[in-house]
Protein backbone atom coordinates (compact mmCIF):
# COMPACT_ATOMS: atom_id res chain seq x y z
CA UNK A 1 0.00 0.00 0.00
CA UNK A 2 0.74 4.02 -0.76
CA UNK A 3 1.60 5.68 1.95
CA UNK A 4 -0.74 7.95 3.65
CA UNK A 5 -0.69 12.00 3.04
CA UNK A 6 -2.92 14.71 4.77
CA UNK A 7 -3.45 16.59 1.97
CA UNK A 8 -4.15 19.84 3.70
CA UNK A 9 -0.43 19.81 5.03
CA UNK A 10 0.54 18.70 1.32
CA UNK A 11 -1.02 21.66 0.23
CA UNK A 12 0.02 24.29 2.84
CA UNK A 13 4.03 23.17 2.55
CA UNK A 14 3.70 23.82 -1.56
CA UNK A 15 2.55 27.44 -0.06
CA UNK A 16 4.98 27.50 2.23
CA UNK A 17 7.66 27.06 -0.43
CA UNK A 18 6.36 29.34 -2.91
CA UNK A 19 5.83 31.93 -0.40
CA UNK A 20 9.66 31.13 0.15
CA UNK A 21 10.78 31.53 -3.74
CA UNK A 22 8.85 34.39 -3.99
CA UNK A 23 10.62 36.06 -0.63
CA UNK A 24 14.05 35.32 -2.24
CA UNK A 25 13.37 36.79 -5.48
CA UNK A 26 12.27 39.77 -3.88
CA UNK A 27 15.03 39.93 -1.74
CA UNK A 28 17.81 39.79 -4.63
CA UNK A 29 15.77 42.52 -6.52
CA UNK A 30 15.26 44.88 -3.41
CA UNK A 31 17.74 44.32 -1.04
CA UNK A 32 20.46 46.00 -2.39
CA UNK A 33 22.16 49.00 -0.59
CA UNK A 34 21.66 52.32 -2.43
CA UNK A 35 25.97 52.17 -2.89
CA UNK A 36 25.30 48.97 -5.21
CA UNK A 37 22.37 50.04 -6.20
CA UNK A 38 24.36 53.60 -7.46
CA UNK A 39 27.37 51.35 -8.79
CA UNK A 40 25.20 49.49 -11.00
CA UNK A 41 23.68 52.09 -12.77
CA UNK A 42 27.27 53.76 -13.06
CA UNK A 43 27.98 50.63 -14.90
CA UNK A 44 25.11 50.39 -16.93
CA UNK A 45 25.51 54.03 -18.37
CA UNK A 46 29.06 53.63 -19.09
CA UNK A 47 28.58 50.48 -21.17
CA UNK A 48 25.37 52.75 -22.80
CA UNK A 49 28.53 55.42 -23.74
CA UNK A 50 30.89 52.56 -25.22
CA UNK A 51 28.21 51.06 -27.23
CA UNK A 52 26.76 54.81 -28.66
CA UNK A 53 30.13 55.66 -29.25
CA UNK A 54 31.03 52.43 -30.89
CA UNK A 55 28.68 52.71 -33.50
CA UNK A 56 29.51 53.16 -36.95
CA UNK A 57 27.88 56.52 -38.82
CA UNK A 58 26.54 56.04 -42.72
Amino acid sequence: MGEIVNLNQVRKDRAKAEKKAASAANRAAHGRSKAERTRAEKERSRADRLLDGSKLED
